[in-house]
């Protein structure tokens, strides 16, 4: 298994995704991944998060696929029991450490301030996701923050688009970015299965 640091280096950008009908999980993993977008955080904000991870993992082989929106420790096992390959979470507690230790399930915690970073590494966390990253202070805080603390990765996710993203992953500390640009309410409704490819594949043309 890939640790979580490899994880984030394998994909420039990872697509923030809420599942509104199961039946979509599977043609839109295979429509990322067709576009060279591998690592997938599929988020509890529906009721559809677990189920739709367990399809993606049984069906796509070639995708990464993450449980995002963690936020109570129970969440923690049933997601490793659906197959998540990672977690993250919008924020960081103490039952959320545990819960993460206790189940084995990799964790990216949300973290917004020079505090926050170095509660999250007295932890044992050096991954980390800025969030909400642009209200947080975008590339200027991820710029500051890598002086004091450069044994730090981030994944900033909230606020990034298609047009900033190149700025972010230009930060030393930044192996990937988190955003929802790549899978669109409308075009998933849609089954636009090929513009959902088409984005992927602009998305990982960020990272050569």
């Amino acid at each position: 298994m890939m640790n979580l640091l490899d994880i984030m280096r394998s994909s420039p950008v990872i697509p923030v995704i809420a599942i509104d009908r199961i039946e979509d999980a599977v043609p839109l993993a295979q429509a990322l991944v067709a576009g060279g977008i591998r690592v997938l955080e599929v988020t509890l904000r529906t009721e559809h998060g677990l189920p739709a991870i367990r399809a993606m993992v049984d069906q796509v082989p070639d995708a990464f696929v993450g449980v995002g929106t963690l936020t109570q420790p129970d969440e923690f096992r049933a997601a490793r029991d659906a197959g998540a390959a990672f977690g993250v979470s919008p924020g960081l507690t103490p039952s959320l450490i545990d819960a993460a230790k206790s189940s084995g399930l990799p964790l990216l915690p949300g973290v917004m301030s020079p505090s926050e970073v170095m509660a999250a590494r007295e932890a044992g966390f050096r991954q980390l996701k800025l969030f909400p990253a642009v209200p947080a202070g975008g590339i200027g805080m991820l710029n500051a923050i890598a002086g004091p603390l450069p044994d730090v990765t981030f994944c900033p996710t909230g606020g990034i688009s298609q047009e900033t993203a190149s700025q972010f992953l230009a930060c030393k500390n930044v192996a990937c970015v988190g955003g929802s640009w790549l899978t669109p309410k409308e075009v998933i409704r849609a089954g636009d299965w090929a513009m959902i490819t088409s984005l992927a594949a602009a998305a990982a043309s960020l990272g050569k």
